[in-house]
C-alpha cells in the first residue's frame, strides 16, 4: 500500500455485470469460507455440469472478493473449456490485482487456444499493462485492438488514450482523443491523467478547465495530480470547488498532507471528513496510521486502531495489520506492535520485515533473529528488505558469526545480491564488534563501490574504539568524495583528540579553514500542537515530530 502510486478503481458498466451483481450467488459468496462451501457442492454435482453456476464461481472469486484471485486461478485451471465471459473474468480480475503481470499470461493463453477476444478483452490487458509499464506489450496489445477492429469502440480507445497517455506514447494518446467524441468525458479524464502522472500540470489543468462536462472523476485525478507534486495548495483550491466529494477526493488530500509532512493538516482533513459525515474507507485509515508513524502520536494511533477494529469486526487486512505494525514500532510501543503481529490471521514478507526491523531498532536483537528463524521454519520466502533488518539485529547483538552466516545465506540460497545497505550492515557490525581491520578489508572486497555512509560507518567505529590510523584512512577515502561536510572533519578530529595527538587534531582544524567548511550550530525541533479547533477523537497529548517519511499511495478513480 505504502507506494507512491495510483491505484485504479475501475468500474464496468456493461449489462452483463450489471446482471451479476444481482446474482443469489454472488450476494451469498462474500469471503473464501463459503467460497470453498459453494466449489465444494458443484464437486459433488460435477464439477463441469452447469456453466452458469461456474461462471458466477469464478466472477465471484475473481472479482467480488479481492483477496480470493490466487484461488479464482486455481478454479479457472479446472475448467475443460472455459468460455470468453470467464476469461475475461479472470483477466479483469488478474489486472484489478497486486500480480497484474497475470493478466497478460492469461490473455497470452487465450490466443494460444484460438478463443477470439471480444471488446471487453483488451481494456483490462492494457489496464495490466498500464500497471507494469510494459510499453512493447501495451503497443503490440494496441495493435491487436486494431487487427480486431475495437479501435473505434469507445471501450477500447479510452483503454488506448489511458495506456498511452500513462506509460506509452503521449503524441499517440492526443491523436486518439483528437478523433474521439468530444463529450466522452471518460477520453477527457485519460488524457488529464496522463499529463499530470507525468507532472505536466499545466496541460493537464488546461485539459481539465476545457472539459465541456466534469466528472467526479476528473475532479480527483487534478488534485491528485497536484497532491502528488506536494502543490498542496493549488489541490485544496480545487478541493474546496468539487461540487460533491467521495471518500477518493478526501482520501487524495489526506495522503497529499502526509506525503508533504504537514501531519497535522492530514489529521485536521480527518477530522473534517468525519464531520460532513464521509464514512472513511482502508486507504483513509492507512494514510493516517502513516501521519501517526511520521509525527510519532501514539495516542491517536491508538484510537485509530481501536476504530479500525470496529470497522474490521472479522480481522484486519495484512495492509492495515502491517500499517499498524509499522505504527508502533515507530512510535516506540514495540509490545503493541508484536500483539499486532501475533494477532493477525494472514501474514505476507511485509509484515515480517516489519516486526522484525521493529525489534532490532528498540534493542529486542534476540527476539528479531528468532523471529527471522520462526519465518524460515515457515517457509516464508525473505527478500533483500528481511536480511536489512536481520543484519540490523546481528549488528546490534553482536552477532558477527551468525551475521556473517546470514549474509552468505543471502547470497547462497536465496540467490538475493548484496546492495550497498546490506554492506553497510556488515560494515556497521564489525565496527561494532571492533573488527575494524576486517571491517577495511570488507570494504575493499565489495563488489559494489562504497559510499560515503559506508566510510563514515567505519570512521564513527574507529572513533569509539581509538583507531587513530584507520579513522585517517577511513577520512580520506570520504574525502575523497566530497569534502564540505563538516561531520567528517569533526570525527577524525576527535579521534586524534581522544588519543591525546594534538597535531593531528590541528591539521585537521586548518584543513577546515582552508577548505572553507565551517561546522553548523547544533539545535532540536520539537513540536507541539492541537490537531484544528476540535481536537481528533479528543483531547490529546503533546507530540514530537518525527524525521523519516514512508511513502504515501494516492487513490483515485480512473476513467472508466
Amino acid at each position: 500500500m505504502f507506494n507512491c502510486g495510483v491505484m485504479i478503481r475501475k468500474k464496468i458498466t456493461d449489462k452483463s455485470s450489471n446482471l451479476h451483481q444481482q446474482s443469489p450467488l454472488r450476494r451469498n459468496c462474500t469471503n473464501i469460507k463459503t467460497l470453498k462451501q459453494i466449489h465444494a457442492s458443484m464437486i459433488v454435482d460435477g464439477f463441469d455440469s452447469n456453466p452458469s453456476a461456474l461462471r458466477e464461481l469464478i466472477y465471484a472469486s475473481a472479482i467480488s472478493i479481492p483477496s480470493a484471485i490466487n484461488y479464482a486461478h486455481q478454479l479457472f485451471a479446472q475448467i475443460t473449456r472455459p468460455d470468453l465471459f470467464t476469461w475475461n473474468t479472470m483477466i479483469r480480475g488478474s489486472a484489478q490485482s497486486p500480480n497484474p503481470i497475470t493478466a497478460v499470461s492469461l490473455f497470452t493463453q487465450m490466443e494460444k487456444r484460438h478463443v477470439r477476444p471480444d471488446n471487453c478483452t483488451f481494456p483490462f490487458v492494457l489496464k495490466a499493462c498500464t500497471k507494469l509499464s510494459w510499453v512493447k506489450t501495451g503497443c503490440a496489445v494496441h495493435g491487436k485492438v486494431v487487427k480486431f477492429g475495437f479501435e473505434w469502440n469507445s471501450f477500447g480507445r479510452n483503454a488506448l488514450i489511458y495506456f498511452h497517455a500513462n506509460c506509452g506514447d503521449i503524441r499517440v494518446a492526443s491523436e486518439l482523443f483528437d478523433g474521439s467524441e468530444k463529450d466522452d468525458v471518460v477520453a477527457w479524464s485519460a488524457l488529464t491523467a496522463g499529463y499530470a502522472r507525468r507532472g505536466e500540470l499545466g496541460v493537464a489543468r488546461k485539459l481539465f478547465n476545457e472539459m465541456p462536462v466534469k466528472d467526479l472523476v476528473s475532479w480527483n485525478v487534478m488534485i491528485t495530480g497536484y497532491a502528488k507534486r506536494g502543490e498542496m495548495e493549488s489541490a485544496r483550491e480545487l478541493f474546496d470547488e468539487v461540487p460533491k466529494r467521495d471518500v477518493v477526493t478526501w482520501n487524495v488530500m489526506i495522503a497529499g498532507y502526509v506525503f508533504s509532512g504537514e501531519h497535522e493538516r492530514a489529521l485536521e482533513m480527518f477530522e473534517e471528513m468525519r464531520r460532513v459525515g464521509e464514512q472513511p474507507d482502508e486507504v483513509t485509515m492507512l494514510s493516517l496510521l502513516c501521519a501517526c508513524a511520521d509525527s510519532g502520536a501514539l495516542d491517536i494511533g491508538e484510537k485509530i486502531h481501536c476504530s479500525l477494529l470496529e470497522m474490521h469486526s472479522g480481522g484486519l487486512s495484512i495492509l492495515l495489520g502491517n500499517a499498524l505494525i509499522d505504527m508502533y514500532a515507530k512510535c516506540g510501543s514495540i509490545q503493541k506492535a508484536l500483539e499486532v503481529f501475533r494477532g493477525m490471521r494472514e501474514k505476507d514478507v511485509s509484515t515480517w520485515n516489519s516486526i522484525i526491523g521493529g525489534l532490532a531498532f528498540h534493542g529486542h536483537s534476540e527476539e528479531s533473529i528468532r523471529l527471522f528463524e520462526e519465518m524460515r521454519r515457515l517457509k516464508i520466502r525473505p527478500n533483500e528488505i528481511t536480511f536489512v533488518e536481520v543484519l540490523v539485529a546481528c549488528s546490534h547483538a553482536g552477532e558477527v558469526k551468525q551475521g556473517h552466516r546470514y549474509f552468505n545465506l543471502m547470497r547462497d540460497e536465496y540467490n538475493i545480491a548484496p546492495n550497498i545497505k546490506h554492506c553497510g550492515c556488515m560494515v556497521d557490525m564489525l565496527g561494532r564488534a571492533g573488527k575494524l581491520e576486517e571491517a577495511f578489508e570488507f570494504i575493499d572486497t565489495m563488489e559494489i563501490q562504497p559510499n560515503a555512509i559506508v566510510w563514515r560507518t567505519l570512521l564513527g567505529a574507529s572513533r569509539v574504539h581509538g583507531n587513530v590510523e584507520l579513522g585517517r584512512r577511513a577520512n580520506e577515502r570520504l574525502l575523497g568524495m566530497r569534502n564540505d561536510q563538516s561531520g567528517d572533519y569533526v570525527l577524525l578530529s576527535n579521534i586524534y583528540a581522544s588519543q591525546g595527538v594534538w597535531d593531528g587534531v590541528e591539521t585537521v582544524r586548518k584543513l577546515m579553514d582552508d577548505s572553507g567548511v565551517r561546522k553548523e550550530v547544533g539545535g532540536s525541533l520539537i513540536e507541539t500542537n492541537y490537531v484544528g479547533s476540535t481536537p481528533l477523537f479528543g483531547d490529546r497529548d503533546e507530540y514530537v515530530v518525527g524525521l523519516v517519511r514512508p511513502p504515501v499511495a494516492f487513490v483515485v478513480t480512473a476513467p472508466r
